[in-house]
């Protein structure tokens, strides 16, 4: 039966494939603006928001930053931060949102992720971030597929030169790239409705909390995963490696197989020595027997476990 459950379990996604330690390695200046001002600029903004690419800006910023200044600060799911600085319209985030504000700019697929950032509806540049996929990634992956598990997708909001490059390393089945989170609800819905399979679903950000909660099995990564995601998960994986899924899966399957050990164990015994009863056969010793010592075998075939 478990066997059986493990060819249910057909599609899984993957997140946290990279290692988290994101950094800036790259930045291009627009219509005259200079690289220290582009930084402090943009660190001002994303000072206000938890999101680890914004961290990871603010973090490069070498000049103390006092953000009194910002005012009308928003975040725009999925796409950027638009803010007031001083007098001044900020916007920092995706070439989505530079889309979205209509902010004409002469390049939209850097080839990695980016932050780009307009200041009064006037492009001045963008910031290169940089992460590496975590060591054990692929291993998760081979480890999910040797386990039957028959497709692994990837959905992230990255673009699809970051999100093609990830799944073509992992050896993934396949990807979906600029995701808003509602997006990624409509493709898992889309996967949870095919063929009737059983799917699970790996994240960590705020973002992912709705598709944790719509999938089969919500599996949270607990160092680096928000509160949002941690709280609406089944799994939470406290070590943030990729490999501890598969992991969970053996141990989720040796549970069951246990369990029906000791339930089948358990019924048969009793059932024969309820026949041996009526048959006049059964006396108190095996009475016992039928009540302890099914009850002793069962836990110590349940430590197995441990």
């Amino acid at each position: 039966m478990a066997k059986e459950r493990s060819r249910r379990v057909a599609e899984r996604r993957i997140a946290s494939e990279t290692e988290g330690k994101l950094q800036v390695t790259d930045i291009v200046t627009k219509n005259g603006l200079t690289k220290p001002d582009l930084i402090e600029v943009a660190a001002k903004v994303e000072s206000l928001s938890n999101h680890p690419i914004a961290q990871a800006v603010y973090k490069y910023n070498s000049r103390k930053i006092d953000n009194s200044d910002v005012s009308e600060y928003q975040e725009i799911a999925g796409c950027g931060i638009k803010a007031k600085v001083g007098n001044k319209t900020v916007i920092a985030g995706g070439d989505r949102l530079l889309h979205l504000e209509d902010i004409q700019h002469d390049i939209c697929d850097i080839g990695d992720t980016a932050v780009h950032l307009a200041v009064d509806s006037k492009y001045v540049g963008y910031i290169v971030i940089s992460d590496q996929i975590k060591l054990d990634a692929a291993r998760a992956i081979k480890s999910l597929k040797n386990l039957g598990v028959e497709k692994t997708v990837m959905l992230t909001g990255d673009n699809q030169t970051v999100a093609q490059r990830v799944a073509e390393n992992l050896d993934l089945d396949s990807y979906e790239a600029e995701l808003l989170p509602e997006d990624k609800v409509n493709a898992i819905e889309k996967l949870l409705y095919r063929n009737n399979r059983k799917v699970a679903f790996v994240g960590d950000g705020i973002n992912d909390a709705p598709v944790i909660a719509r999938a089969d099995v919500g599996i949270a990564m607990g160092s680096i995963g928000s509160d949002a995601a941690i709280e609406t998960a089944d799994v939470v994986i406290m070590t943030d490696a990729p490999s501890k899924v598969a992991e969970a899966i053996q141990i989720g399957r040796k549970t069951r197989r246990i369990v029906w050990q000791n339930i089948g164990f358990a019924l048969g015994v009793k059932g024969l020595f309820i026949l041996l009863g009526i048959a006049g056969l059964a006396n108190i010793w095996e009475a016992v027997f039928a009540d302890v010592g099914v009850a002793l075998i069962a836990i110590f075939n349940s430590s197995r476990a441990l």
